[in-house]
């Protein structure tokens, strides 16, 4: 699909957040890692090695470690989203040239994430681009339903009156697109590493969401 294309349907704007709205080379999401690693190691008794593996397993498995974590530990979600996102904001950091792009888009933005516990809002508020969405609907309104389970999709379909057709989900998780796609959302996928050639139901690829912002409003960005 064109951008073309896409500027003439999109009228709401979706977001990822960790990896997305912040680079990839960021050390706050392996400091969040750190933290479900020695909770799930706290929790079950594993050693830090086995911690990772089961915490890697319920990933892929879930979509949310927290998810496997519920189901087969009994651990409370909420206690255990405020623990692993209670990590150092100053790891990211603002980025006015970001927070322009965005500013000029058309239509609503929200925020569409599998963190929880308040991080959702932290991050955005660090990142200096809370005023500037209208919305975030982590995994606990999802009702532990995590992207790419399509629940969780419908679930904020309904939440904020979304029109599929008219709306571009941007993320930088391959497997988060697809379900996407089959509810008629158009998508967008970011970030420097991504199999070629890709996937039919990814619409429009950028190296990263100001990449992308930049060519969806025909401008050249600051830092080309």
């Amino acid at each position: 699909m064109t951008i073309a294309m896409l500027r003439a349907r999109v009228r709401d704007w979706v977001f990822d957040l960790d990896n997305t709205l912040y680079p990839l080379d960021s050390t706050l999401y392996d400091a969040i890692g750190d933290r479900m690693t020695a909770y799930i190691a706290a929790t079950t008794g594993l050693n830090a090695e086995d911690a990772v593996i089961l915490r890697e397993r319920y990933f892929v498995e879930y979509g949310a470690t927290v998810v496997g974590l519920v189901r087969h530990h009994g651990v409370d979600a909420t206690h255990f989203l405020g623990d692993v996102h209670n990590v150092d904001q100053s790891l990211v950091h603002p980025d006015a040239e970001l927070r322009a792009l965005i500013q000029k888009l058309p239509g609503r933005k929200f925020v569409f994430t599998n963190g929880g516990g308040g991080h959702p809002e932290r991050i955005l508020k660090r990142l200096e681009l809370d005023d500037l969405f209208d919305g975030v609907f982590d995994i606990e309104f999802g009702g532990l339903s995590p992207k790419p389970e399509r629940d969780g999709y419908e679930r904020l379909v309904a939440h904020f009156g979304l029109e599929p057709a008219h709306t571009i989900l941007v993320e930088d998780t391959l497997r988060n697109l697809m379900p996407a796609d089959e509810l008629g959302f158009l998508t967008a996928l970011v970030g420097p590493v991504h199999p070629e050639p890709r996937p039919a139901y990814v619409h429009h690829y950028a190296h990263d969401v100001k990449a992308l912002l930049a060519d969806f409003l025909d401008i050249a960005p600051a830092s080309a």
